[in-house]
């Protein structure tokens, strides 16, 4: 792991937009594991999608719509969930906000 950075210190990490008009930015990862923090803004949606990595998110700030594999719920500040591998699941910002994203194994699309 010589080559892994172990810390992120604050604000490392370059914001990118993503496809749906949000931001992200890579804090950190191996190839077993990344984290990935997302902000939207009030409105913004992570559009409905699947993949075969198994998700946890953290609600850093603001209010979440989240869906997954039909089933919805609203998630506020300090609270989470959980999407297994290959479920449908997207969320809307019903308040400007941010999600810590943690992926496993890494998610390899995000560092292209």
């Amino acid at each position: 792991m010589t080559d892994t950075n172990l810390f992120s210190p604050p604000g490392s990490g370059e914001w990118t937009p993503t496809p749906d008009g949000n931001r992200r930015r890579v804090v950190l990862h191996t190839d077993e594991l990344m984290m990935v923090e997302f902000a939207f803004e009030k409105g913004g949606v992570g559009a409905l999608h699947s993949h075969p990595h198994v998700q946890a998110s953290y609600v850093a700030e603001g209010l979440f719509e989240i869906t997954i594999d039909g089933k919805t719920a609203t998630i506020g500040k300090g609270g989470a969930f959980i999407v297994p591998s290959n479920l449908v699941h997207g969320v809307k910002a019903l308040e400007a906000g941010r999600l810590v994203d943690s992926f496993a194994p890494h998610r390899a699309d995000f560092l292209e």
